[in-house]
């Protein structure tokens, strides 16, 4: 297995997560910052990494890095680089590019240059002048920072947040891997009870259910490199196998899914289906003004809905009222909403947020406010002892 640099994008605010997740892998981190993580692997960790990386947007495989600032010195170093070591000559390897606050402003020139440069670099190795691009894909991004180019190769194709499992959406969905990082930075686990007012198509639900059971966020769907000859399908074959025994199936998982639009419960229930974890989220029809607490230290994760109009408004504080009350006569559970409408606190009648954090749901700059029931009082030895028997 060869030592490689690999980078797990992330969406801003997600890096820490992402980072936990690399680190749960078994990888070591070279370096975290903004919108990436870079690790030191191998062959297998472009597999396991694309497979079970839930918060992450892409793996790429970092072939290069240097500063330049005239064409003359991206195309020499660019083609400095052993492209043949990935890209066969048959592959069909697009060039796809950034830059920010570089002297190479340019980034169909950039493009048309790193192309060229791989072009020549594989001619030396493949004696033909054209390549007939008719296999798999191997697309590469040239992103310039302040005059360094990084080169990579993208192995997962579709972003990563495209798991497979929505076979239907309803209007401004949740992106898997925020809906994953909400779950992962709440307290919610396991044995808990954990509630979505708000479901829409069952995104928070069926990644909860997902991070519980165990299943790799990647199993269902496939990634570009599968069909680099430079990976062993063994390799794909092994880890799939291996994750699909690592599902935990009798674990006590109870999540709940509202939604005031049938339409959307129909959806989400299709989607859990397809996701496999219906067995443990049950979803109906329901308002948050009668959400109910059946039991102590749940947990409620959600995305509001947010609108414009004078109408819309009035709603969403009718929905903000009816969480504050639950709160207050529910001290036990805890909160958890992501939300553009920055007057969400202040309409909150209970208390400020324990804790916010910024994050991008897309393009939309959101925010995470978390609010942290009373924790469960610590059951002394006996207690334990009378429990487990």
């Amino acid at each position: 297995m060869s030592k490689l640099e690999l980078i797990a994008t992330a969406t801003f605010g997600l890096e820490a997560i992402v980072k936990r997740e690399v680190e749960a892998l078994g990888y070591k981190i070279l370096s975290a910052e903004d919108g990436k993580i870079t690790f030191l692997g191998d062959e297998r960790a472009i597999v396991r990494s694309n497979l079970w990386l839930r918060s992450a947007d892409r793996v790429l495989l970092k072939m290069g890095q240097f500063k330049a600032v005239t064409f003359e010195e991206l195309f020499q170093q660019t083609k400095a680089i052993p492209w043949e070591q990935w890209i066969p000559v048959e592959g069909v390897f697009p060039v796809n590019g950034t830059s920010v606050k570089s002297t190479l402003r340019s980034v169909p020139d950039c493009q048309a240059i790193v192309k060229k440069a791989i072009v020549e670099r594989l001619k030396e190795t493949y004696p033909i002048e054209q390549f007939p691009e008719t296999g798999a894909t191997y697309t590469v991004k040239v992103t310039i920072l302040s005059d360094r180019i990084t080169l990579t190769l993208d192995t997962s194709g579709a972003g990563l947040h495209k798991r497979g499992y929505r076979l239907k959406d309803v209007p401004a969905p949740i992106k898997e891997t925020l809906a994953a990082a909400m779950v992962q930075l709440s307290f919610w686990k396991a044995g808990r009870l954990l509630v979505d007012p708000f479901c829409g198509s069952g995104t928070i639900p069926i990644e909860a259910a997902m991070i519980a059971k165990n299943i790799p966020p990647g199993l269902s769907r496939s990634f570009a490199a599968e069909e680099w000859n430079s990976i062993p399908r063994a390799l794909w074959k092994e880890e799939r196998t291996a994750a699909f025994q690592g599902i935990e199936k009798d674990k006590d998982i109870r999540i709940k899914g509202f939604d005031i639009d049938p339409r959307a419960i129909a959806i989400a229930q299709a989607n859990a289906e397809e996701a496999g974890v219906d067995d443990c989220i049950e979803f109906a029809v329901a308002s948050v003004d009668t959400l109910k607490a059946t039991e102590p230290y749940g947990v409620i994760i959600g995305n509001p809905p947010y609108g414009e109009r004078i109408g819309e408004r009035e709603q969403i504080r009718g929905i903000y009222r009816s969480l504050s009350r639950f709160l207050t006569e529910n001290p036990t559970w805890s909160l958890y909403m992501v939300t553009s409408d920055k007057e969400f606190e202040g309409s909150f009648l209970t208390r400020p947020a324990d804790r916010r954090r910024k994050l991008y749901n897309g393009r939309i700059e959101i925010c995470y406010y978390q609010y942290y029931g009373e924790k469960p009082a610590r059951l002394s030895k006996e207690e334990k002892d009378r429990v487990d028997r």
